[in-house]
């Protein structure tokens, strides 16, 4: 008896025909939707990446000057 459940289904299974059967639009969908969201998804990162400042890259026109005291500090004219 437990052999009859398995033939049943195994002759559902070999039943469809495989040319037949294709992911159609929803497939489609689900695949466009995903590279879009990838797309997105990346050029966020590389955004988010770009803003990072590291401390050993900076330039000379973003390091402070060390020898001119900021305007306004009363502290270095004493």
């Amino acid at each position: 008896m437990t052999g009859a459940p398995f033939t049943a289904s195994a002759a559902a299974v070999l039943a469809v025909d495989d040319s037949a059967v294709s992911p159609g639009v929803l497939g489609f969908l689900v695949v466009a939707l995903l590279g879009v969201a990838t797309y997105l998804l990346i050029r966020s990162m590389n955004r988010q990446i770009k803003r990072i400042d590291l401390p050993g890259e900076r330039t000379s026109e973003d390091a402070p000057e060390e020898d001119v005291p900021p305007a306004g500090d009363d502290r270095a004219s004493r």
